[in-house]
């Protein structure tokens, strides 16, 4: 995906990068994460802890240029190692040594006692501040088509604070935000494209439109003999 890729620009608000299963967008994701110096597995930069080693050397070859207004907040979310960051919450604020709890910054419940999407929601309602970058890797990974809607209000709010997004998503949901850039990776590398013309539009569409159709196609009896 990235093999003759020089430069890549990000949108001032959000940014989103869409692709099959295997194109590489999270691998993405996380080595510009990684570059902007958030840890692997996810958190903000104050986070170093480290479950398993298993990103990329990417990172190593890429170079931010950032803008010349300092953010003073940031996060990086993979939704696949959240529940490691809500254990290491609770070891922090369990630690003696350790400063003040920071278990309160994601609401009044421990992640760990919400279920998926109320944990990921409380990170979005609570600890995302405003004036700061959000790298995002399939935030709607644990909400309902409900909450991604919420999601997008909450993500207008925080793009009115003076916020900058990042997102991998397979979510057609989320992709609709108005004036957002989307890059679809693949085997080209990545290319601009519409709302309307990324794939995740047009199966999700033509699915709704001629549910039967698919379903028939999908689900029809093999004619041959085992």
């Amino acid at each position: 995906m990235v093999r003759d890729l020089d430069t890549l620009a990000f949108h001032p608000h959000v940014t989103f990068l869409v692709g099959e299963n295997g194109s590489g967008k999270s691998t993405l994701i996380e080595a510009l994460a990684v570059a902007w110096g958030f840890n692997a597995e996810g958190g903000s930069r104050n986070f170093s802890f480290s479950t398993r080693s298993s990103h990329s050397n990417l990172h190593r070859f890429i170079r931010p240029v950032r803008s010349p207004l300092r953010a003073h907040d940031g996060y990086f979310l993979r939704a696949e190692s959240y529940f490691n960051i809500g254990t290491e919450i609770e070891n922090l604020d369990k630690d003696p040594a350790g400063g003040p709890p920071i278990g309160p910054a994601y609401g009044e419940r421990p992640l760990h006692e919400q279920s998926h999407g109320e944990a990921f929601f409380a990170l979005f309602d609570n600890r995302f501040r405003g004036d700061g970058l959000y790298i995002l890797d399939e935030p709607e990974a644990a909400l309902s088509p409900q909450r991604q809607l919420s999601f997008l209000a909450r993500l207008h709010e925080l793009v009115l604070a003076r916020s900058q997004f990042i997102i991998a998503t397979h979510s057609p949901i989320l992709l609709g935000y108005p004036d957002a850039w989307i890059y679809q990776a693949s085997e080209r590398g990545l290319d601009r494209v519409d709302y309307e013309d990324t794939e995740h539009f047009q199966v999700t569409r033509n699915f709704l439109n001629r549910r039967q159709t698919f379903l028939d196609v999908l689900l029809a009896d093999d004619d041959f003999e085992a």
